[in-house]
């Protein structure tokens, strides 16, 4: 299987007459949080938020700055989030392509919006197996006894 790339375009939100960076993205489903690159940061003006520890493919753990925020804009939609410096390419994760409703496929190798939403995002916001008995549950703690 190859790699899914697609054409997004990044923008910093608080700083409207920058203009956006339109730029490839690696489709990375097993990565939640968007990377970008700290050239990327630097020409967005983005604010370090704060930092973030993380772990690389190779087990390493390093501290990396985590900036926003910033708008993703993908075809017709778009979403806000914070992203992580880290890296020489942009990888777009599973969280902003959960926001903006879109699909990875990758027998075409491409990022879609969802066929059964193709016109506005969908979210799905409450779960299938919520009940109304799980949120009636307490547990008692007597501190008397400790």
């Amino acid at each position: 299987m190859g790699h899914v790339v697609a054409q997004i375009e990044l923008s910093n939100p608080k700083e409207p007459d920058l203009v956006p960076i339109r730029t490839e993205a690696l489709a990375d489903a097993g990565s939640l949080i968007l990377c970008i690159p700290e050239h990327l940061a630097l020409q967005l003006k983005l604010e370090t938020e704060s930092e973030r520890e993380v772990s690389v493919a190779d087990g390493r753990k390093k501290n990396v700055p985590y900036v926003g925020p910033v708008c993703v804009d993908f075809g017709n939609r778009f979403c806000y989030v914070g992203a992580l410096v880290l890296g020489d390419e942009v990888l777009l994760g599973a969280v902003p392509m959960e926001d903006m409703d879109l699909v990875v496929s990758p027998s075409r190798r491409e990022i879609t919006p969802d066929p059964a939403s193709p016109n506005i995002p969908h979210a799905r916001v409450k779960s299938v197996y919520e009940s109304r008995e799980s949120a009636r549950i307490f547990i008692r703690v007597d501190l008397r006894d400790s």
